[in-house]
C-alpha cells in the first residue's frame, strides 16, 4: 500500500519542497520525508496537490496518457457566453498544441477560504465562476484557455484529482492516507462528482 499525502496548497507556494525567491516551499507545511509531488500546481494557483512515495502511483497521477480527470474551480473576469463555454468544451487551438475536449459548466461562487493576497476587485467589472474538468495538464493550461475565449482567470483552485477532493481540508492543511491505484478512479460511468462546498 502506498502513502499518499493530500494537501490544500495555498497561493504563493511552489510544488516543491525548496522555497525559491518570494515563493514558499512545501517544507513550510509538510514535515514528511521520502514523498514527491505527483502533478504540479503553479505558485499562483491553489488547491489539491498530491505527494506520494510510490513512483508508479506518481506516474499514474501525473502522466496525461492515463487521462485521470482533474477538476478546477475558476473565477474569471466577465460572464462567459454559451459560445465561449462551447469553445472550451471542444478544445482550444494554440500554435504549439490543441487542448483535449473538456467538461465545463457555470457554478455558483463556492464557499472558500480567503486568499492572501485577495483577488483584485473592480466594481465595474463582474466576475463569475466555472468548473472545468481536464484530462491533461499543459503549462498554465486553464489560464490560457479562459484568456483565449476572452475571460481571463482571476483565481484558480484545483478541487479534485480523480475521486480525491479537497473536502475537509483548509488552505495549508494536509492529511496522509494509504492508497492504491483504484482509489483515484471515478466509479464506472461517473465523469464528475456533484459540486460540494469546501
Amino acid at each position: 500500500m502506498s502513502t499518499l499525502i493530500v494537501f490544500n496548497k495555498p497561493y504563493g507556494v511552489l510544488s516543491q519542497f525548496t522555497p525559491e525567491g518570494r515563493w514558499r516551499g512545501l517544507v513550510d507545511f509538510i514535515p514528511v520525508k521520502g514523498v514527491y509531488v505527483a502533478g504540479r500546481l503553479d505558485a499562483d494557483s491553489e488547491g489539491l496537490l498530491l505527494l506520494t512515495d510510490d513512483g508508479t502511483l506518481q506516474a499514474r497521477i501525473a502522466d496525461p496518457s492515463y487521462k485521470l480527470p482533474k477538476t478546477y474551480r475558476v473565477q474569471v473576469e466577465g460572464m462567459p457566453s454559451d459560445e465561449a463555454l462551447e469553445s472550451l468544451r471542444r478544445g482550444v487551438r494554440y500554435a504549439d498544441f490543441i487542448t483535449r475536449p473538456c467538461r465545463v459548466s457555470r457554478i455558483d461562487e463556492p464557499l472558500l477560504w480567503p486568499r492572501d493576497p485577495p483577488v483584485r476587485y473592480r466594481q465595474t467589472l463582474p466576475t463569475s465562476w466555472l468548473e472545468l474538468q481536464l484530462t491533461e495538464g499543459k503549462n498554465r493550461q486553464v489560464r490560457r484557455m479562459t484568456a483565449h475565449v476572452g475571460f481571463p482567470t482571476l483565481r484558480l483552485i484545483r478541487y479534485a484529482i480523480g475521486a480525491l477532493t479537497l473536502e475537509g481540508l483548509a488552505s495549508g492543511e494536509w492529511r496522509r492516507i494509504s492508497a492504491n491505484y483504484t482509489d483515484l478512479a471515478l466509479p464506472d460511468g461517473e465523469q464528475e462528482k456533484p459540486i460540494q462546498r469546501i
